[in-house]
């Protein structure tokens, strides 16, 4: 399958508990940090939870 590169480019600090817990489970712990994840239906939609909070691009 295809892989994404997810960055998170917003702080987490006033997100919800939620939010904040799905940006852990895509492993990003830090502003601008970078992961390479698989495409596929799980974590695009976790990606798309917190859209207003990440970058994400083809890899």
């Amino acid at each position: 399958m295809a892989t994404i590169k997810i960055k998170q480019v917003k702080s987490k600090i006033k997100a919800p508990a939620v939010q904040k817990k799905t940006l852990e489970a895509l492993g990003l712990r830090k502003m601008n940090q970078v992961v390479v994840k698989e495409s596929n239906p799980a974590i695009l939609g976790m990606v798309n939870k917190v859209r207003h909070l990440v970058e994400v691009e083809n890899a």
